[in-house]
């Protein structure tokens, strides 16, 4: 491509001198402050190797993994469901068996991936147990998503020379989505399913593969109304009203679903039944790095190189001009915004949910880094 056609698709070409300067301190200033403040987690009671690699130990002479207690929990749940117990009663016991709390309604999960693991053949016995339904099911998934976000890249304007090296980095966000140990987990399957509807959606044209699969992601877990939210606002802003309505119909559903199992849980509430911590942690910046560092392949690399990493792939999404850069800075400045004040520390899981396709945006950061250069000159 010439200097003349990426310049188009550069965010920045067309800033003022003042405009490039002023966000090129403000860069350099979150780089620095990415490389400095904590990534962690809160107190884990497993031992294990960067929480994804659970050390192995010997139980009565059987080498066996350990198990988080939010696992063990959702095994025990599937393998219970599994037996003809239903879901609410079996959910309110283990919970009180954990010292989990059951208030605010929104602490338990909603019960669709418990079904969906025992329908697959999970018998809710951790991840020392090879479920091949599970495991096809994940594989499946992932190499879907990468079909689609190669065709994707393929179809943008101004994508041509990084589609390899973005399609790569994909890869790299979604490998963990083949983890077995972590099959249990909501939002590892939210953010798989999260990953193929923006592969799959093409605005205005293509979008109703994309809701679905997004539907489906919500009613695994609610972290993923933000994202359709922002996709209506976005087909809103286009004033294709058709698309903007067509996303709004898994938020009702959903909201529909949402209010009975409110109701069912509240059901299953006693007065002695724990009441949950606030969810409002305001953590910062750290609360943002660590949700994602910590749930990807980053969680190997020093903390000091792993926050400027992410936020590289933030300028690259934003350096960007096209309907899906600004689709993904929007989604990641408000997800970051949303983690620096949400979520305690044990909750950084939580970043699995937006983590796959967040480091594709690292393919256009030299574009961006061109671009804010001779905007800033």
């Amino acid at each position: 491509m010439s200097d003349m056609g990426e310049a188009g698709y550069q965010r920045f070409a067309g800033w003022t001198r003042i405009q490039a300067r002023l966000f090129a301190a403000a860069f350099v200033l979150l780089l620095i402050a990415s490389a400095i403040v904590p990534i962690r987690a809160g107190p884990q009671d497993t031992p294990r190797i960067g929480f994804i690699d659970a050390v192995k130990y010997k139980v009565q002479g059987t080498v066996v993994r350990p198990r988080d207690k939010d696992l063990a929990l959702y095994d025990r749940v599937i393998a219970r469901i599994g037996k003809g117990e239903n879901y609410y009663a079996v959910v309110a016991q283990e919970h009180r068996r954990s010292d989990y709390p059951l208030r605010p309604g929104l602490a338990v999960r909603l019960p669709t991936l418990a079904y969906f693991a025992m329908w697959l053949g999970d018998p809710g016995k951790g991840a020392d147990v090879f479920v091949p339904g599970e495991m096809a099911l994940a594989v499946i998934l992932v190499l879907a998503a990468i079909w689609a976000w190669w065709r994707r890249f393929g179809e943008e304007p101004g994508a041509e020379k990084e589609r390899r090296i973005a399609t790569a980095l994909i890869f790299f966000g979604m490998s963990l989505a083949v983890n077995r140990y972590f099959f249990v987990l909501h939002e590892l399957w939210a953010g798989t399913l999260l990953a193929l509807a923006l592969g799959l959606h093409r605005p205005g044209r293509k979008y109703l593969a994309a809701i679905v699969v997004a539907g489906l992601a919500l009613a695994i877990r609610e972290h993923v109304l933000p994202f359709i939210l922002l996709m209506a606002a976005m087909a809103g802003w286009r004033r294709d009203w058709k698309e903007a309505a067509a996303w709004s119909v898994p938020v009702v559903l959903f909201g529909i679903g949402l209010a009975w199992h409110l109701h069912l849980v509240a059901q299953q509430v006693r007065p002695s039944d724990v009441v949950g911590p606030s969810w409002l942690a305001m953590r910062g910046l750290s609360g943002f790095l660590s949700n994602v560092v910590l749930f990807s392949n980053l969680r190997f690399v020093p903390h000091f190189i792993a926050g400027p990493i992410v936020i590289a792939c933030l300028l690259g999404w934003a350096g960007w001009k096209s309907e899906l850069g600004s689709t993904l800075t929007l989604l990641y400045s408000g997800y970051a915004f949303a983690f620096a004040f949400v979520g305690r520390p044990d909750n950084f899981y939580w970043g699995a949910v937006i983590a796959p396709p967040l480091f594709a945006g690292l393919a256009f950061v030299p574009m961006a880094l061109k671009g804010l250069w001779r905007a800033a000159r």
